[in-house]
């Protein structure tokens, strides 16, 4: 996929759009703690805080609550607040909190991994561990950013689960189910829902230029289908803008996704 252009508008890139669907993730959350992890679910959040979203809160990556918006890879300006790290677990606890995790497997019903690859008991790569990923699941409002969408990515079966998916909280009972809240999957193919049967992922949108077929066909599952599934919108000439001059000036994000 190259560069995807709109008439009468500017050219996006593939970046700019998979930064784009990443903001509207956090759409209509109100004043909650948006966590973004790496380049892409950055630029997403601090978009989402000055165009649709102003309540959002967002950290200056220590321990503060950071005012307006600031460059991805720059001190914020200036700062509104006080969060010491004490303090995040209050605000995981009570649902406050929209994070946007990069799995390295996630299965069709969100359970994700990013511990290790192989068996449990003798696993051939080992990556992050479990970090927040369980309680994140389970106590507010999770969604996942895959930078590459492959079936080695989207797979039946993740390896570890880290992050809780549909099946095994209903599998666990009410104190895994009651707050389970998964939200969206954007990868540099399409936009995901876990609207499908008994919560399983569907495809919402593709990215310009990409078909259905080819997402299906990097996914390494059967997966369902929105009754529509539309063209992932572009960014507006507002959203470049900010993009481009204010939150990522240096480019930072084509370096995360690059041209298929």
């Amino acid at each position: 996929m190259t560069d995807v252009v709109e008439a009468g508008a500017a050219t996006a890139t593939l970046a700019e759009v998979c930064a784009v669907a990443c903001a509207r993730a956090w759409r209509d959350d109100g004043e909650i703690l948006a966590s973004p992890i790496t380049v892409i679910p950055s630029i997403g959040a601090r978009l989402a805080r000055a165009t649709t979203d102003p309540d959002l809160l967002l950290t200056d990556g220590e321990a503060a609550l950071a005012a307006g918006v600031w460059a991805v890879d720059a001190a914020p300006d200036e700062l509104e607040g006080w969060l010491p790290y004490r303090a995040v677990f209050d605000i995981c606890w009570a649902g406050r909190r929209h994070v946007m995790m990069g799995p390295v497997q996630v299965d069709r019903f969100g359970n994700a991994n990013l511990s290790a690859i192989g068996p449990f008991d003798r696993p051939t790569r080992a990556l992050l561990g479990m970090r927040g990923a369980p309680g994140n699941t389970t106590n507010h409002a999770t969604s996942y950013w895959v930078r590459r969408h492959s079936p080695r990515v989207f797979v039946e079966r993740v390896d570890v689960v880290c992050g809780i998916g549909h099946d095994r909280a209903a599998q666990a009972g009410p104190t895994a189910a009651e707050f389970l809240d998964l939200r969206r999957v954007v990868s540099d193919l399409a936009v995901l829902d876990f609207a499908g049967p008994d919560g399983a992922m569907r495809l919402v949108s593709t990215h310009p230029g990409v078909g259905v077929d080819e997402v299906v066909a990097a996914t390494g599952f059967d997966l369902a289908l929105a009754e529509d599934v539309t063209t992932t919108p572009l960014p507006t000439a507002a959203e470049l803008a900010l993009i481009r001059e204010v939150i990522d000036p240096r480019g930072l994000r084509e370096r995360e996704v690059r041209p298929r």
